[in-house]
């Protein structure tokens, strides 16, 4: 993903930085082009127009917004189409975590070229409930007609960890969440018609099946015991929509880990290795071109390293997941399907 620099002493910042770390400058994100910029309390100045801070600044968001804007919102914030009460402070706090890993998905997402049209602009339009199930208020984490619903308590790592252990999981993050349950907006925007929709089913099955049925059966005995053979995780076994969906999320998990590595300059260097590596792993920012081959080749040794250095420190492996096959083909026919429409919005 972006490595923006500091636009004062070029140092790289993270994406949700407000000041930086080396000379200590207020800077804020400017998403239009993925940058960094200064942040004054007055605003600044990109190709002639003003961008100032977000209203929620205070809340640990670091995007601008222009002052032509109707709002004083940036265009991630904008996005949220439900939020807790404005005395619900304990739950404001979690949303303000939350919007960090909303911002990230946002910034990948551009990076890709996906089309982000948001709710205001469009009936089905792009939206986000960002809502807490501990102020009083049951909330279920999902996707229908683009609005996405995700459950602040995530945030809590207890209560994230106890999901995680009673579901059997793996891996479960609030970046996860977001990646999953975009996967089925994009699913439902961009697999619409022949002949996409017709190879959509042959690899992740017909989307037309119940899913209620499929929920319950999935919840009452669980996924077959040969699944890791096909799917890339339990829960993808348990209907056509969510195979698709864990899936999109994997291929953001692994191209968006890959760009990292690559703006940070890391290279697997063969000679180091000998008899381990044939030639020097060099991670890409984007495969685009390069195709979906190479990035996961590149990745099967980054993702190695990582998981070690993960253990190193005591941790679960950073990326606990097989790639067989049929995994890798229904990974390339979402990575066909995004660089056809990033190639479009170019």
């Amino acid at each position: 993903m972006a490595a923006p620099r500091c636009p004062h002493c070029g140092m790289i910042a993270f994406l949700e930085t407000q000041e930086c770390s080396n000379c200590g400058s207020r800077i804020g994100f400017h998403h239009p082009s993925l940058s960094m910029v200064a942040a004054a309390p007055e605003g600044t100045l990109v190709d002639g127009t003003r961008w100032v801070r977000c209203v929620n600044w205070s809340w640990q968001c670091n995007w601008l917004v222009s002052v032509d804007d109707e709002s004083g919102s940036c265009f991630a914030c904008r996005l949220t189409r439900r939020r807790p009460e404005s005395d619900d402070t304990i739950a404001l706090e979690k949303l303000a975590d939350t919007g960090v890993a909303l911002r990230r998905l946002l910034v990948q997402l551009f990076e890709l070229g996906l089309p982000v049209v948001p709710y205001w602009a469009r009936e089905g339009g792009l939206a986000f409930d960002l809502l807490s199930s501990r102020s009083g208020e049951p909330v279920t984490i999902g996707h229908a007609d683009g609005v996405i619903t995700i459950d602040l308590a995530e945030t809590l790592d207890a209560h994230r960890e106890a999901l995680r252990v009673r579901l059997g999981e793996p891996y479960r993050t609030m970046l996860g969440h977001f990646r999953h349950e975009v996967g089925h907006y994009y699913q439902q925007q961009l697999v619409v018609s022949e002949p996409l929709l017709g190879e959509c089913r042959a690899l992740f099955g017909d989307e037309r099946a119940s899913y209620a049925d499929a929920l319950q059966r999935h919840y009452v005995f669980g996924a077959p015991e040969d699944w890791a053979d096909s799917f890339i995780s339990e829960y993808a076994t348990m209907h056509p929509w969510e195979d698709f969906a864990e899936t999109f999320a994997h291929y953001l998990h692994i191209t968006g880990t890959l760009a990292t590595a690559a703006t940070a300059g890391v290279v697997l260097d063969s000679d180091r290795v000998d008899g381990v590596i044939a030639h020097d792993v060099v991670p890409a920012p984007d495969y685009s071109q390069l195709g979906l081959d190479r990035a996961l080749g590149d990745w099967r040794w980054l993702s190695m390293m990582f998981n070690r250095v993960n253990r190193s420190m005591g941790q679960r492996d950073l990326y606990p997941f097989t790639l067989t096959e049929p995994v890798v083909d229904k990974l390339a026919f979402v990575h066909r399907l995004v660089v056809a429409v990033g190639s479009q919005a170019s």
